[in-house]
């Protein structure tokens, strides 16, 4: 497609441009090149923040629902801007299909199912009218007590990265992928105000590599989070967003801030790499046009992001799937087959004991009546009410799938107020399933902001100080979303785990199904009873699959993403108000290890209906990568799968520590065997030297072992060989 167009751009459009580009006959930075000679100053301005004016701030939880919330839209020259939605758990925009949140999909290991978790998410906002998706976080699970665990993959850089990328590969056939939030963004209720401490080797060889993993997957976009690290808001920190982020990683796509109160300082946000003020013309709007005339604000700052913007733009449009998809993708029959299929292969089974000579689960085909108990039994409970929530045209509760998977089975539904009677229901049933858990008012995104500080960004009336902080007091009362933050407890209720003795004492034949968004602890009964299911927020889909796993209809697939301890004082320490923490390499498993507290279910953990022998039978390393050799083979009685999982750790340790470094799913037949070959990524057994950025081999004597998940001694391994 030629277009007579002038050298110095005039008469180009934004199409001419994806259709140049698309063609070959234009780079993506060149077509942007051209689109930025021809725009002012107040459009070159106009690109850098959100299109929503403040006074529309009130209506912002609408609009999210109705549709794309655009920044740097330039109707003149057809420039549609970034038009952002929300995501983990899918599309935030009208009734949209909800998929279990990201921690239950991290149980899956499987990128390949993410990867098409991700492309029916970007399907489903592309025919929503978006091109940029928030779907993809990827913070670690630092401590279980982070209000939102729940959107993360776990605790382990190495399933973190890979899951991150296969989201992110998913999303951009459709969508821009923005990856969140950039960096060390763990604890909830301090992250406006918190600064992380951390040091070169935690931050470089722990926090970041899985961000990296989603930059060579293709990342369109960061996210830059509310927390400072080091003593910089990420807004204003330019050793991460340019720095790290572009001179050492290569990113050339854009940054914008975290929403509302993730910009600082106009000018110097500018300056350190921070892209776009989303989602509202705020700050930038009020300073950067003096800033700039003034001189303050250099004009080449300015035009460095706006040629990032664009050239992102249209070398996405030039590049994703050509069809359109039609309106009745979104939810669509399909997309909701996904939604089940993640939710079975994400349920995690952590006890399955015998009861009357078999493991009590699948439930036996002679099951005449059932008791199921507890209030959250018969609700949806999808997650937190942040700004991921996704309203899905259906649901199905625990209780509903159940009587689905049963129809001829007498199904007793209590909500288990009642200690007494939820017994005497169980004691009168052939099995007994508890329902038990969290909802969004335990954990989750907690919304408001009264931090007067961080209501300048508002502008007048926030600025003065008392006017500030009576206003914010009133919107943290007006505000809809649900109460969230972070974690108060990491074991149940008082009353739900009383209820699980009440319901066990009276029938030995007791499922519970725990539902939540990262590890609860469960030493006060978990010994009381045969079965324990950990299903997560399971998002529209979750009882079906419950139904599934239960009647053995599917196995639950699920493999821990975190460890669970035994008890809190085993995890690092956690002030969910704290002004000033400082990250370490050890959290999770890695710290258990460390200091020789055995967890109560490890890392990667998690039964099946069959068995499996897993053998390391070779590898070959290269640098940073390489491939293992595992010998699966599946000595049980009935068809499944398993996730043969690599680990290195060093041998001279005092107590050496394994790390996750390569890991697949493997499903086969009773009986059969099979031999697969599994990436590892060996980020976990190298060292980053601060001053060159090379990496090198840790120093140690280094192991290799293929386990069902996180393994104890390493004694006998065979040793990691490079070559």
């Amino acid at each position: 497609m030629n277009h007579a167009v002038d050298p110095a751009g005039f008469g180009f459009t934004f199409t001419d441009g994806v259709a140049r580009v698309r063609a070959g006959e234009l780079t993506a930075a060149d077509a942007a090149e051209l689109l930025v000679k021809q725009l002012r100053d107040d459009e070159l301005l106009w690109l850098l923040d959100g299109d929503t004016p403040v006074r529309a701030l009130r209506t912002i939880q609408a609009r999210m629902r109705s549709g794309p919330i655009t920044a740097g839209a330039l109707p003149r020259l057809g420039i549609p801007g970034i038009r952002f939605s929300d995501g983990p758990r899918g599309v935030v925009m009208g009734n949209s299909t909800a998929f279990p949140v990201t921690m239950m999909r991290a149980a899956t290991w499987d990128p390949d199912l993410e990867e098409r978790v991700g492309h029916a998410m970007g399907l489903e906002a592309r025919a929503r009218g978006a091109n940029y998706s928030g779907a993809v976080c990827v913070n670690l699970l630092r401590h279980p007590a982070w209000g939102r665990a729940q959107e993360s993959y776990g605790e382990d850089p190495v399933l973190t990265g890979q899951l991150g990328a296969a989201l992110t590969r998913g999303l951009r056939r459709n969508v821009m992928a923005c990856v969140k939030h950039f960096a060390l963004n763990s604890m909830e209720n301090a992250r406006f105000k918190v600064d992380v401490a951390v040091d070169e080797h935690a931050l470089h060889e722990v926090y970041l590599p899985h961000f990296k993993a989603t930059v060579d997957a293709g990342a369109d976009s960061f996210m830059s989070s509310y927390n400072a690290v080091n003593g910089a808001f990420l807004d204003v920190n330019r050793t991460l967003l340019t720095d790290v982020l572009r001179d050492e990683w290569g990113f050339e796509g854009f940054v914008t801030s975290d929403w509302l109160w993730g910009v600082h300082d106009a000018v110097a946000s500018l300056d350190a790499g921070m892209d776009v003020e989303m989602p509202l013309r705020a700050l930038r709007a009020r300073e950067l046009p003096g800033a700039l005339r003034a001189g303050r604000l250099p004009r080449e700052t300015v035009l460095r992001s706006a040629r990032r913007i664009l050239a992102t733009t249209l070398a996405h449009a030039a590049t994703r799937d050509e069809a359109e998809p039609a309106a009745d993708v979104v939810a669509a029959p399909a997309h909701r087959a996904l939604a089940r299929e993640a939710a079975v292969r994400g349920t995690v089974l952590l006890r399955n004991e015998p009861a009357g000579g078999a493991p009590l689960l699948p439930l036996p085909a002679t099951t005449r009546r059932l008791a199921v108990l507890g209030h959250l039994a018969a609700a949806p409970n999808l997650g937190d009410h942040g700004s991921s929530t996704v309203r899905p045209p259906t649901t199905c509760s625990p209780l509903e799938g159940l009587r689905e998977a049963l129809p001829a089975v007498e199904i007793d539904h209590l909500d288990g107020a009642d200690a007494a009677a939820a017994a005497r229901a169980a004691a009168a049933a052939d099995t007994a399933v508890v329902v038990v858990g969290l909802t969004h008012d335990d954990e989750g995104e907690r919304v408001m902001n009264d931090d007067p500080a961080s209501l300048r960004v508002l502008g007048f009336p926030f600025t003065v100080p008392v006017l500030g902080r009576l206003l914010g007091h009133v919107a943290r009362l007006l505000v809809r979303y649900g109460r969230g933050g972070d974690r108060a407890s990491l074991t149940l209720r008082p009353r739900d785990e009383r209820r699980i003795a009440a319901v066990a004492a009276a029938n030995p034949r007791t499922v519970v199904v725990v539902i939540g968004g990262s590890a609860i602890l469960m030493e006060a009964w978990r010994d009381r009873v045969p079965a324990i299911l950990l299903a997560f927020y399971p998002g529209m889909e979750g009882g079906r699959a419950l139904g599934d796993v239960l009647t053995g209809r599917a196995e639950p697939g699920g493999r821990l993403p975190f460890a669970i301890p035994t008890d809190a004082a085993h995890l690092p320490f956690f002030d969910a108000e704290a002004r000033r923490v400082t990250y370490d390499a050890w959290w999770g498993q890695r710290k258990l290890d460390r200091d020789g507290h055995p967890a109560a279910y490890p890392f990667g953990f998690g039964l099946g209906y069959t068995t499996f022998d897993l053998e390391l039978t070779g590898h070959r390393v290269s640098g940073g990568d390489g491939a293992a050799t595992v010998r699966v083979r599946n000595t049980g009685t009935r068809a499944g799968s398993t996730v043969a999982q690599v680990y290195a750790a060093d041998a001279d340790a005092p107590r050496p520590v394994p790390q996750l470094i390569g890991f697949r799913r493997v499903e086969l037949a009773a009986g059969a065997a099979t031999e697969v070959t599994i990436p590892l990524d060996l980020t976990p057994t190298l060292e980053r030297d601060p001053t060159t950025r090379a990496w090198a081999r840790r120093p140690g004597t280094w192991r290799i072992l293929a386990a069902p998940h996180s393994p104890g001694p390493v004694d006998g391994a065979p040793l990691l060989v490079t070559g």
